[in-house]
């Protein structure tokens, strides 16, 4: 089986890996920078040196791939949407060319919609350019990630959470390590084929106001939730360095999603994962606060 991998030192990406070489596959790795990669792993993978965003190159790297797993990287294009839409079709160019029988797409929940979810609407637009190969492919519709808390670090310190969404709304959290186990097992089943959409949305929904409970008990002191205007997460996000067009990709996630939006899938055995954020948190975000 030859299995190619992208991102796979990322947070979803490198758990592929990791389950690939347990099941006894020997996966390639595209890769911008190789040196990034675990000296653990040189000898048991192969990489290669690739640049998403060249459509050529891509097209190269997976000549002889069967499965393909793809994720749409940050660009840094000033138009999030028109960046993830470019890696899309140069993914889809390499899933057609190459025959690439079975793919595995890191989407999102909410890419459904099409439009008006912000930059998530790039990963619908992806969804819809492998779809069109007319090869197979699985579309994970994931939710919220874990590992989002962990751009968080200096307000939760401070005993503070900060969000644009409602305090009382519930959506799917996810830890990536979990979608990484997803992915890996459609990769290796050789039991599907066509086009199927699955959600990994974590144990539970959960609103803002349980995370801050749940993060408290976790790290041992109170947090607080304070919900912030788009306006507020846009002068954040300008701060940072953030082009006017990256801030309203960002911004429209939450815009798009908070109101009158009913995800396409709904939660099942199927969907449901198991790591708790609580048990995340304790591991991975109370050795850092």
């Amino acid at each position: 089986m030859s299995v190619v991998v992208t991102t796979p030192t990322g947070r979803v990406g490198s758990r592929v890996v990791r389950v690939l070489l347990q099941a006894g596959v020997r996966p390639t790795l595209l890769m911008r920078d190789p040196a990034k990669l675990d000296e653990a792993l040189r000898d048991r993978v192969d990489v290669v040196a690739c640049d998403q965003g060249d459509a050529d190159a891509v097209v190269r790297a997976t000549k002889d791939a069967e499965r393909l797993f793809w994720v749409d990287p940050p660009t840094g294009d000033d138009d999030p949407v028109a960046g993830y839409a470019r890696l899309g079709a140069n993914a889809a160019r390499a899933v057609q060319e190459n025959g690439i029988a079975r793919t595995v797409f890191l989407s999102s929940v909410g890419a459904e919609k099409r439009s008006g979810a912000g930059e998530i609407d790039g990963l619908g637009r992806t969804e819809e350019l492998l779809d069109a190969t007319g090869a197979s492919v699985t579309h994970l519709r994931c939710g919220y990630f874990f590992t989002n808390l962990m751009f968080e670090l200096d307000s939760l310190r401070e005993g503070v959470m900060r969000t644009p969404w409602p305090l009382d709304f519930p959506m799917a959290w996810v830890d990536p390590r979990d979608i990484g186990d997803v992915a890996a097992a459609r990769l290796l089943s050789d039991s599907w084929t066509g086009r199927h959409v699955q959600a990994v949305h974590g144990p539970e929904h959960l609103t803002f106001s349980r995370v801050a409970e749940i993060l408290g008990g976790a790290i041992g002191r109170p947090v607080h939730v304070e919900r912030i205007t788009d306006d507020d997460l846009r002068a954040g996000l300008r701060a940072a360095g953030l082009s006017a067009g990256q801030i309203e990709g960002f911004v429209g996630m939450s815009a798009g999603l908070r109101e009158n939006f009913v995800p396409e899938n709904e939660r099942t055995v199927v969907t449901t994962t198991p790591t708790t954020l609580g048990s995340w948190a304790y591991t991975h975000l109370r050795p850092l606060l």
